[in-house]
């Protein structure tokens, strides 16, 4: 990335702002970007097709991009990647993969209410720690240092 020009980054994000997709981009997309950016390995938005070749380099780019690929689905046990998106059935537009446990989103008012009723009843995120415990456990640490001196040889 550092052989590129700060123009050719802003043209190449400004390309993927504005054609957000989900399914294989078009020959002329992954073109313009291959020309805008170096080929990334472990990059998911187009395969090494119009990458560089370097004849010497066993395996081959392909053959490295394409096992990489292979790991990622295997890793996920073939499940689809969804992000935060897909999280969100109330957006728009709405998300293409809706994520386990996601339903539908209903647009009737009746049902708008009854999800934000589900939303607060919710458990609040953060751990279930009693209070006290993060005040008390780094006091009785000080004052333990208070009673004990753990360098006797440091004493003067």
């Amino acid at each position: 990335m550092e052989e590129t020009t700060w123009e050719q980054k802003l043209q190449a994000l400004t390309h993927t702002l504005i054609n957000p997709t989900n399914t294989p981009e078009s020959l002329y997309s992954q073109f313009f970007i291959s020309t805008q950016l170096p080929c990334y390995l472990n990059w998911d938005y187009h395969p090494p097709i119009f990458c560089p070749k370097s004849p010497n380099t066993f395996p081959s780019l392909h053959l490295r991009w394409g096992f990489s690929l292979f790991l990622k689905r295997v890793s996920r046990f073939g499940v689809p990647q969804t992000s935060w998106r897909s999280k969100c059935p109330f957006q728009q537009p709405p998300p293409l993969i809706l994520a386990k446990g996601v339903e539908e989103a209903q647009w009737g008012e009746e049902q708008k209410r009854e999800y934000v009723r589900k939303r607060m009843r919710r458990k609040r995120l953060g751990s279930d720690v009693h209070p006290l415990i993060p005040i008390l456990l780094p006091n009785i640490f000080l004052f333990s240092l208070l009673l004990w001196n753990p360098f006797p040889q440091y004493d003067s």
